[in-house]
């Protein structure tokens, strides 16, 4: 080999080397930093990251939104209709939160499963739901009437 061909090979070496390392400090940058989308069924599941920030969606549960005297706690749960996540928020909540709405919480999971937001985001427009969500809650309906309809006296069949 000329000396001229081990230099320009020791470049391109050196550059997919160079490019490698980018690459792979780049993805792991990224996977520290991505935030999972989970439901409480998936939470409960153990299917959510332990000690690491996640997302949890769902409906806000009718009745469970309770205040605390500082003005700015709020206690409420989180449900995909199958299971419920109790969850805490600290700070200004979205005009849109009310209950029986969809929410979409990022935060951890403590030592006692109750969920700590970080940040609470709520639905924008009545028809727009994540496609996560979406799917999640007709899962959840599935498996409840599936559960309903396995669960019950089976109903006698008629011929005519």
């Amino acid at each position: 080999m000329t000396p001229r061909r081990k230099k320009i090979t020791y470049i391109i070496v050196g550059g997919l080397v160079g490019l490698s390392l980018a690459v792979a400090l780049v993805l792991y940058a990224l996977k520290n930093n991505v935030s999972l989308y989970f439901t409480p069924t998936q939470v409960f599941n153990k299917e959510a990251p332990q000690g690491r920030s996640f997302r949890i969606g769902g409906l806000v549960e009718a009745g469970s939104v309770k205040r605390e005297g500082d003005g700015l706690t709020v206690h409420f749960n989180v449900t995909d209709t199958v299971k419920t996540m109790p969850t805490i928020y600290k700070g200004i909540l979205p005009d849109l939160f009310k209950e029986g709405k969809g929410v979409v919480a990022q935060g951890k999971l403590d030592a006692n499963n109750v969920f700590i937001a970080e940040e609470v985001l709520a639905k924008h427009d009545e028809n727009y739901m994540p496609p996560e969500a979406k799917d999640a809650l007709d899962k959840a309906a599935k498996a409840k009437a599936g559960a309903a309809a396995s669960g019950g006296a089976s109903s006698p069949s008629i011929s005519y």
